[in-house]
């Protein structure tokens, strides 16, 4: 069994501001690429949170890929109860839809939010619970993931944990191939 954590940016962080934006296909399709070598690499977890951008749409690809790949499981993984309590409407009822279409979701901590050791003791149960993680970050343009990003550095000194990240180079690399594989008729949507 080899279980995967992935996160990244958060939607408005990237300047993803809906379904239809252009930019999350083209991350979809680097995160279904990525994910679809790592399946046939060995992956059958896929473990990702429920923030909105990276998270949630690596659980959608997640989701999808089960179709082609049905041994691998998709869980989503709070840091605390009541997340997402105070979104939007609309993203309340996204986030409630992933998790009724996920193998698996649970919140670490079983309190609404108190404090920002809820946020470490996610991390640390990621790390602790998986055996690789990837990110959708790039070191030159800090973010929330930097957070994830130093947690599993930390962790990474006293344990073998690898790390992929997704960085703007790899998703510009990506949007070239979506770009040419539209060109030549492949419908990736």
């Amino acid at each position: 069994m080899s279980r995967l954590w992935m996160s990244g940016y958060r939607s408005y962080e990237l300047g993803v501001f809906g379904d239809t934006d252009d930019k999350l296909k083209v991350i979809k399709y680097a995160l279904t690429s990525y994910l679809t070598a790592q399946i046939e690499d060995g992956v059958d977890w896929l473990i990702t949170g429920g923030q909105l951008g990276v998270e949630q749409w690596c659980a959608e690809v997640g989701v999808a890929l089960k179709q082609t790949y049905p041994e691998l499981k998709v869980a989503m993984m709070l840091p605390y109860a009541e997340f997402g309590g105070r979104w939007k409407e609309n993203n309340q009822a996204k986030l409630q839809l992933l998790l009724a279409q996920v193998d698996f979701h649970a919140a670490i901590s079983k309190r609404p939010y108190e404090n920002p050791q809820q946020l470490r003791n996610y991390q640390e149960f990621m790390v602790t619970h998986t055996d690789a993680a990837a990110l959708v970050y790039d070191l030159d343009n800090p973010g929330k993931p930097s957070y994830d990003y130093d947690a599993i550095q930390s962790f990474t000194e006293t344990q073998p944990y690898p790390l992929t990240v997704i960085d703007f180079d790899w998703l510009q690399e990506s949007a070239n191939e979506y770009a040419e594989k539209q060109n030549n008729g492949f419908n990736f949507e």
